[in-house]
């Protein structure tokens, strides 16, 4: 596969695998061992940037997704980019089935959370470590100090800082330099966007996570399609209702127009469109299946010209969609006494 640059110097595949929905989110976790075999074909089909999180797993087993990435790809651990997250947990209390994210950005926090990673991962140091929600009641500046000292203990070689915005992020910047930020981006959430011009000032790397917006960009949806009540978000998410699939009939249209064109799938369009965009974005669709991924890493194949790019931006400012899942609300420790 081909690679780009994130940041000044790390070098991942073009396109990323994001590991979440192998254990989290998605319907109950997968099968452990059909899991470490379809990270072990990414691996021969050109992936090696693997994304994951401290806290993607099950109830039962809080951790699930950082065990499977340490038991799958201790094999190739020199020859790929690891990728994990800290700084949040969820609100138990809640039963919403995206429960509410409590972001914890203290010091002290981060330090004891690398350790955790470091041992399920089966590691002694992580390539990129995301801050995984800004936590507004801990000056970014001691966040960004915290991951300075990890760098210098030799515990992570890059940092990054998931949702991020310009004001955070540079002032991030100023005393730790940012490899990239991890944003949600795709045809259907393009909010970020405005974010292009500072991160080209300060060569700061994208990488898009839910690029197919959650799958429905893949076309392969429809108003009949079940998902798990109380495991699978997109039981919750609005893109996915009846109602969202008659509003975004036109964008599917279109968008299986234009992958008919290029002898492409709408997916490898959906990827090709945000990589045609900056030669620093990259983005990380997960899946559980084989077929998908394979198509997922051809899409960095796709070549999509300028003058297609903006066909399609104008395409997108002018077609009927329906609204998209923005994220899981954010719940400050304060809400809770």
């Amino acid at each position: 596969m081909k690679r780009r640059i994130l940041g000044k110097d790390l070098e991942v595949s073009a396109v990323g695998l994001g590991c979440m929905g192998m254990s989290h989110a998605y319907g109950p976790a997968a099968d452990k061992k059909e899991m470490k075999e379809l990270l072990s074909e990414a691996v021969d089909r050109g992936y090696t940037f693997f994304d994951t999180a401290e806290v993607y797993g099950t109830p039962e087993n809080p951790h699930d997704n950082e065990e499977l990435l340490g038991e799958a790809l201790a094999p190739y651990r020199n020859h790929i980019v690891l990728v994990s997250k800290c700084g949040i947990r969820f609100d138990e209390t809640s039963d919403a089935v995206n429960k509410p994210l409590i972001p914890d950005g203290r010091p002290e926090t981060i330090k004891e959370a690398i350790d955790g990673s470091l041992k399920r991962l089966r590691t002694d140091r992580l390539d990129l470590y995301y801050i995984h929600r800004i936590d507004r009641s801990v000056p970014i500046e001691e966040t960004a100090g915290a991951m300075k000292e990890l760098m210098d203990a030799g515990k992570i070689t890059h940092w990054g800082i998931s949702e991020a915005d310009e004001e955070t992020l540079r002032r991030a910047h100023s005393v730790c330099p940012v490899t990239a930020v991890q944003n949600r981006y795709s045809m259907m959430y393009r909010d970020y966007e405005s974010l292009f011009p500072v991160l080209e000032e300060l060569q700061i790397g994208f990488v898009a996570f839910s690029p197919l917006a959650n799958g429905l960009l893949s076309a392969q949806y429809h108003k009949d399609s079940k998902f798990e009540k109380g495991t699978d978000y997109r039981s919750a998410m609005p893109q996915f209702t009846p109602e969202a699939f008659d509003k975004n009939e036109e964008l599917i249209r279109r968008l299986k127009e234009m992958a008919d064109n290029k002898n492409a799938t709408p997916a490898q369009i959906s990827l090709a469109w945000m990589m045609a965009k900056k030669s620093w974005i990259v983005p990380i669709p997960g899946t559980r299946k084989y077929g998908r991924l394979i198509e997922n890493a051809q899409a960095a194949d796709v070549e999509l010209s300028e003058q297609e790019v903006r066909e399609i931006d104008r395409m997108l400012d002018t077609v009927p969609m329906s609204e998209v899942f923005g994220g899981s609300k954010i719940k400050r420790e304060q809400d809770e006494k």
